[in-house]
């Protein structure tokens, strides 16, 4: 049965909800668990997915983050949905490289411990490789399990993937000075945007960085679903992909057209 709430409810539990409740995988770099922004920070999970002599392992995370960008991810939701469950399993490495198959294990293993919502701050543009992405976002959509995911940051226009299938929250980079801004476009494989450009985030080693990409904006969307789930656990991907356009600002003509944005 569809389930949608009442446009004042769900803009209440936008500006009141907290995450609390949800529970979201970051698939990333890993987390720092000991940089001073995320202090109390519980991980529900802190898996690295490696790859030894040709086949793929699940090792202790160790509170470890190989780059600064999972950390970032980690920051950017806490500020929107403090209360939202994390959980870290890493699978990109020391530049931010990964193989699909590790990708597609760790979205797996996410999915089987029973998060809500995949963050996906990457993006993969090897057309031979769609199908691997395919199966997992797939199975993602049938068990209501929500993926939100950034998109190339040299052209929105560009094909990569998990954010070109239409069941992915898909978001693009605006400069705003409001975190829990969004904004949505019609008739594009990247219809949402959020605060990614020129961002204040923990980084690796207790450190802090400037950092501008869809990267940064795709943990915003996943922090105000986490909201809205909170006050709505019922709500199907599907439903909750068609509130938050109902919900958002429609993105200024200025702003729609491909952006050139220096990748982190």
């Amino acid at each position: 049965m569809s389930y949608l709430p009442r446009m004042e409810d769900a803009r209440q539990a936008l500006a009141d909800g907290r995450g609390k409740g949800v529970r979201i995988a970051v698939l990333d770099s890993g987390i720092e668990l000991g940089h001073p922004a995320l202090a109390g920070l519980e991980l529900s999970d802190d898996l690295a997915i490696v790859e030894h002599n040709f086949r793929l392992t699940t090792s202790a995370g160790e509170g470890r983050d190989l780059y600064g960008h999972g950390t970032a991810i980690a920051g950017l939701i806490r500020e929107l949905a403090p209360e939202a469950t994390l959980g870290s399993i890493r699978v990109l490495g020391e530049r931010l490289y990964s193989r699909s198959a590790i990708i597609q294990e760790g979205a797996r293993q996410a999915m089987e411990r029973g998060y809500h919502i995949l963050n996906c701050s990457f993006g993969c543009g090897i057309e031979d490789h769609v199908l691997l992405y395919k199966s997992w976002v797939d199975e993602a959509y049938l068990r209501d399990v929500h993926i939100v995911a950034a998109c190339n940051n040299m052209d929105f226009e560009t094909q990569e993937w998990p954010g070109f299938f239409p069941s992915v929250l898909t978001v693009n980079a605006v400069a705003t000075d409001d975190p829990a801004a969004f904004y949505f476009r019609r008739r594009h494989m990247v219809e949402f945007a959020a605060q990614g450009i020129e961002v204040d985030v923990p980084w690796a080693g207790a450190s802090t960085k400037k950092v501008t990409g869809s990267s940064y904006a795709a943990p915003r969307i996943t922090a105000l679903l986490a909201r809205l789930l909170s006050c709505f656990p019922e709500l199907s991907s599907q439903e909750a992909k068609a509130l938050l356009h109902r919900l958002a600002q429609p993105l200024p003509p200025e702003w729609d057209e491909p952006v050139n944005l220096a990748p982190i």
